[in-house]
């Protein structure tokens, strides 16, 4: 399942804040504006002690993706979504949450590609997943 999505860009990192937490609210408020467009509603963005939490709306499961400062580079950003694992659940009861993941997993990464402004965009694999 893809969650982990980095990428380069020195025009979303941030970089001039005094705050390592406060990189990602450019990339929070590009999915703020952008993700209703594949049909995801952001609820709300919360400032996090390691970025921006953009919560989206979704009835079934708890549902939102991080977006933060990733230190192998300067410009480096991670997205992380939120479940991450093929399965949640809520009242005794095993919910897949496979799909939904997919499908904004394909719109973080239209949207993050379309904004012209990413490079070197690339999901973790799996193993990159588990090892964080």
């Amino acid at each position: 399942m893809r969650t982990n999505l980095e990428f380069r860009s020195s025009e979303l990192c941030d970089r001039d804040s005094d705050c390592e937490s406060l990189i990602g609210e450019s990339v929070a408020n590009l999915l703020k504006n952008e993700l209703p467009k594949h049909g995801f509603i952001v609820s709300r963005m919360i400032l996090e002690d390691w970025g921006w939490l953009v919560r989206i709306e979704n009835p079934s499961f708890p549902l939102w993706v991080g977006c933060g400062f990733y230190g192998e580079w300067d410009d480096g950003l991670l997205l992380f979504i939120q479940p991450n694992r093929p399965y949640v659940r809520l009242w005794f009861r095993r919910i897949s949450v496979v799909e939904t993941i997919e499908r904004l997993a394909t719109a973080l990464e239209q949207v993050i590609c379309q904004s012209g402004k990413a490079r070197d965009v690339r999901w973790w694999t799996e193993s990159e997943n588990v090892r964080g």
